[in-house]
């Protein structure tokens, strides 16, 4: 009698171990272990705006299409985005995209599809896309993040954790379980009436002014696969707001 109470306890110990090892992996704790990889909160908050530059190419049905890439950010979350392509092989010359946001409303110029208004999910995507990390301040901005376990990125284990923003759509975050580096995340996005689930890959992590910036950046669609290498990264330099803006919005003011 005495020996199978000693055996009961001894299990009931080991499985109220697993309970307080299962209790202590929360949304908040791979967090933090994400922000500590990427440099610390400190380094991190210091950030103000960031310049990449580097080469992007897409995969087309006529092949791969190459060009420069600049990227711009800055606190809390404003962007742009500048691609040059040269199609004059497919007789189309010079491919200029230029993607910006403001902080509150985007703007497209793009020569082969026209200029636009960015509106619906993906203006409220770029509203929630904080810099220098979505996760930094996500409370702040009246997102809930829940962790929804583990699963394979290639051949590297991943905690999962959902993000779902007051607005927009909800993004699936892989942490990589051993670097706890942001290596992919996911969302479903409405564009032009379609809805299209964006997979970004992020990897090649170098350290810059303290902190972990990728230099490698894949999107893949359905609609298409683009691959950015970065070459050159600034960070905290001064940027002109104007490039954020739609350049076309004070004409006549």
């Amino acid at each position: 009698m005495l020996k199978n109470g000693s055996r009961r306890l001894v299990l009931l110990t080991l499985f109220l171990g697993c309970v307080q090892f299962a209790a202590a992996q929360t949304a908040d704790d791979i967090i933090e272990k994400d922000l500590a990889a990427l440099g610390g909160r400190t380094a991190l908050s210091n950030l103000r705006s960031r310049s990449m530059k580097g080469t992007i190419t897409g995969s087309t049905p006529v092949g791969d299409l190459t060009g420069p890439v600049e990227i711009l950010n800055e606190v809390p979350n404003k962007s742009r985005t500048f691609v040059q392509l040269d199609l004059s092989g497919l007789g189309l010359g010079k491919f200029v995209q230029d993607q910006r946001f403001d902080g509150t409303s985007g703007y497209v110029i793009d020569t082969m599809q026209g200029n636009r208004d960015i509106t619906g999910e993906q203006l409220d995507a770029m509203k929630n896309a904080q810099f220098p990390s979505p996760l930094l301040n996500y409370k702040g901005m009246g997102t809930t993040v829940e962790l929804a376990g583990k699963e394979k990125v290639g051949d590297r284990d991943a905690y999962v954790l959902i993000g779902k923003p007051k607005a927009g759509p909800v993004i699936r975050y892989y942490i990589d379980a051993e670097t706890y580096l942001p290596i992919r995340s996911v969302m479903k996005i409405m564009v032009r009436g379609t809805e299209v689930e964006q997979t970004t890959e992020t990897s090649d992590f170098r350290e810059v002014d303290s902190v972990k910036v990728p230099f490698r950046i894949k999107t893949t669609s359905s609609l298409q696969t683009v691959l950015v290498t970065i070459t050159q990264v600034e960070q905290n330099k001064q940027i002109d707001q104007s490039l954020f803006s739609n350049p076309g919005a004070n004409t006549g003011k």
